[in-house]
C-alpha cells in the first residue's frame, strides 16, 4: 500500500512516464503514424492525471519542504520551480483544449495549439523530475528518508 511518504518518487515516476510518452508521441506524429500518437497522448493524459491526483493527495497530507540548497544552487532550483509551477498551471486547460480540438476532428487546431502545448507539457514533466530530484535526493530536509 502506499504511503504519503512514498508520493513524491511515484510523481517522479508518473513524471518520467508521461515525459517518454510525450516524446514517443512526438516521434509518431512526424513519422505520420497518427494511430501511434494518439495512443501515446492519450495515455500521457491518463499518467499526467494520476500524477495530478497523487501531487493533490500529498499536498493535502505532507508539508511542502524548504529546499536545503546552498549557494548558487538555489536561485537555480527556484528558478526552474518558478517556471515549472507558472506553467504546470497553464499546461492544464491547454492541453485540455487540445485534447477537445483532435477528439472532435479539429486536426488544423489542435496542430495550432499542440505546437504550443507540446514542449510546455514536455518542459513541465521533466521539470517536475529535476525538481524532485533536488529537492528529495540531492538536497533533502534532514530526517527524510531518500531513495538510493
Amino acid at each position: 500500500m502506499l504511503s504519503i511518504e512514498t508520493l513524491p518518487h511515484l510523481n517522479a515516476a508518473l513524471n518520467t512516464i508521461a515525459a517518454c510518452f510525450l516524446f514517443a508521441g512526438f516521434l509518431y506524429v512526424r513519422a505520420d503514424n497518427k494511430t501511434a500518437h494518439r495512443a501515446c497522448m492519450l495515455s500521457a493524459v491518463a499518467v499526467s492525471g494520476l500524477f495530478l491526483i497523487s501531487y493533490v493527495i500529498l499536498r493535502m497530507h505532507a508539508p511542502i519542504f524548504q529546499f536545503q540548497g546552498q549557494g548558487i544552487i538555489r536561485p537555480i532550483y527556484f528558478t526552474i520551480l518558478a517556471s515549472h509551477v507558472t506553467l504546470a498551471m497553464a499546461i492544464v486547460p491547454l492541453v485540455g483544449f487540445t485534447l477537445f480540438c483532435a477528439l472532435t476532428s479539429r486536426f488544423g487546431l489542435h496542430r495550432k495549439v499542440a505546437i504550443w502545448a507540446w514542449p510546455a507539457w514536455m518542459y513541465v514533466s521533466v521539470s517536475g523530475v529535476v525538481v524532485y530530484l533536488m529537492l528529495y535526493q540531492f538536497y533533502p530536509p534532514p530526517g527524510l528518508a531518500v531513495l538510493r
